[in-house]
């Protein structure tokens, strides 16, 4: 089979390898499309993420759909919890101490024509769900998390801060949740005229800080109720924590370059803010599937860009420039 491995920072190179082997509670699976993910990237720049490093060549790869040895159309949850350890059986797979994750650390990805992958991680896909809709299950489920650590209400008033797929998806997540003035921001027009057009009440350019006045307007002075990092960047906490409203939640999903993340304390202390960051999702890849299906959430439209898998380094290129929105790899071609 084909498989592309990370060699180095930058360094993606097409390989021929045997067709893996699977082994016990697995399947073998015929991988379709993946998505390039932000995560990715910082593997593509940087040669590993936060304390993970490269430390041989690595499939990448997480956002994933496929089919099964025995024809079954699944999406696959990149992560394996043990569901033997405290945090699993706490109900928090997300933090188990002994996560398989796919195209990270020693655990290779889907950026190949099959993987062997655990059976309690493929879900079945009804005909109406793509197999690049499947693959973006993984970053709405994501959002799923993010927005159900929110506590998003009816009536609320949500910001976004950071518009790429993640932030886009958080955003639908929060119109579909109730809040009822959602404040989109981005450094590039395109993002920001997208979160416009999937349901953004505002949604402005992020330039110096400038956008703070607009977003105070946009909230009769009050600010946001939830505010959703979903960039990572020193310019997108910050202004998270000073657009949030006295009492209020800041959620950090965003995945910030050097593995550090500093905000203003005398900001976040004298709002009394609370503050939660995002480790993956929960279980929601049925809720996920539940909600494109009936066609309550829009994935389709993210993807800008499909690559055949012998252009995987030109696809990381394309998504490193932030060009377009969702990178698509059709492994399939």
């Amino acid at each position: 089979m084909r498989s592309v491995r990370l060699h180095g920072t930058g360094d993606l190179q097409l390989h021929e390898e045997d067709v893996p082997m699977a082994g016990a509670g697995e399947k073998l699976v015929r991988v379709k499309s993946v998505g390039v993910c932000g995560s990715d990237l910082h593997w593509f720049g940087e040669g590993g993420i936060g304390d993970a490093k490269l430390d041989r060549p690595l499939v990448l790869g997480h956002e994933m759909s496929g089919v099964t040895s025995d024809g079954r159309r699944v999406a696959v949850d990149p992560a394996v919890p043990c569901g033997r350890c405290e945090f699993c059986g706490h109900g928090h797979p997300n933090l188990c101490s002994n996560l398989i994750f796919a195209g990270h650390g020693k655990t290779d990805g889907s950026l190949r024509e099959w993987m062997a992958w655990n059976e309690r991680s493929l879900f079945s896909i009804p005909d109406s769900i793509s197999d690049d809709d499947a693959a973006l299950l993984e970053p709405l489920g994501v959002a799923i998390h993010t927005v159900d650590l929110g506590k998003v209400r009816p009536g609320m008033s949500v910001g976004v801060f950071g518009c790429g797929p993640i932030g886009l998806l958080i955003l639908q997540m929060a119109k579909r949740s109730g809040a009822s003035n959602i404040i989109a921001t981005d450094k590039f027009p395109h993002r920001v005229e997208t979160a416009k057009a999937l349901g953004a009440s505002h949604a402005f350019l992020a330039e110096d800080g400038r956008e703070l006045e607009e977003i105070r307007a946009a909230t009769a002075g009050r600010g946001v109720d939830v505010a959703f990092d979903a960039a990572g960047t020193p310019d997108a906490v910050e202004m998270s924590f000073a657009a949030v409203s006295v009492g209020g939640k800041v959620i950090l999903a965003g995945i910030p370059d050097e593995d550090r993340t500093t905000f203003t304390a005398s900001v976040a202390r004298r709002k009394g803010l609370t503050i939660k960051l995002v480790r993956r999702m929960k279980h929601t890849y049925p809720r996920a599937i539940d909600l494109v299906s009936k066609g309550l959430v829009d994935v389709r439209s993210l993807v800008t860009h499909r690559f055949p898998l012998e252009q995987t380094a030109e696809a990381f290129r394309v998504a490193q420039r932030r060009e377009g929105l969702k990178i698509i790899i059709d492994v399939s071609k």
